[in-house]
């Protein structure tokens, strides 16, 4: 999983329009060391370094040094603190962002928002009510599966399977008598039945699945492939 993860996010540095470069506050990693270094390589369009989580600093003075140290390690389009959680400086970025992308022709029809199927997105849809519900306490060894997609005139009859890679980390998706699996269903269908202007019948599994993350053949069946 990790190396699909940092295929995609490689390959799209060579054919976006611009690049919003993340980082976490005062701290720099190896991690951010190896993505600026693969910028420096390769990145084409305009860089935007978004330095986050700037609420918990209590002493906002010391932001600007840290910013320049960073600035002098690239040329970035522009530097932009931010607060993802709290919604700190969001209208800032959007703007910046808006005035770096070029104008072009329409791709795609104006009320097409995606080119992903139904099932994709009733999958991505449990997948964020887990990660809502969970925090960052398991997202990421989580995987959904839509095992059942029936469409049965007035209703869509969807099953979903929720894949973990230990027994310990299912007892913590089900929850104190089923509660926690029970508030993820029941939300991931509201959002189906908006999403797709009809009534759903969801039904949830929570399966251990070891390894799942490291299984090539079964990441392209759950549809991490890269084409995607």
């Amino acid at each position: 999983m990790n190396r699909y993860m940092n295929r995609a996010a490689a390959s799209s540095i060579d054919d976006v329009d611009v690049i919003l470069f993340v980082v976490d506050g005062m701290n720099w990693t190896k991690e951010d060391e190896a993505v600026l270094e693969r910028l420096k390589a390769s990145a084409k369009a305009p860089v935007i370094l978004v330095v986050n989580k700037v609420d918990k600093l209590a002493d906002k003075e010391v932001l600007l040094p840290q910013i320049e140290k960073l600035s002098a390690q690239f040329d970035f389009a522009k530097v932009v603190p931010i607060s993802a959680r709290k919604g700190m400086n969001l209208d800032e970025l959007e703007r910046e962002i808006k005035t770096l992308m070029p104008e072009g022709e329409l791709i795609f029809p104006e009320d097409q928002f995606t080119d992903r199927s139904s099932r994709f997105l009733a999958a991505e849809l449990v997948r964020e009510q887990l990660f809502r519900h969970l925090g960052q306490e398991l997202p990421y060894s989580i995987t959904v599966e839509i095992e059942q997609f029936d469409d049965e005139d007035k209703m869509y009859r969807i099953g979903a399977v929720i894949y973990v890679e230990r027994d310990g980390q299912k007892s913590i998706v089900i929850g104190k008598g089923g509660s926690l699996l029970k508030s993820v269903g029941r939300d991931a269908r509201i959002e189906m039945q908006t999403l797709f202007d009809k009534k759903v019948f969801l039904r949830l599994w929570v399966k251990v699945r070891e390894g799942w993350g490291d299984n090539e053949r079964m990441l392209k069946n759950l549809g991490y492939n890269d084409e995607l």
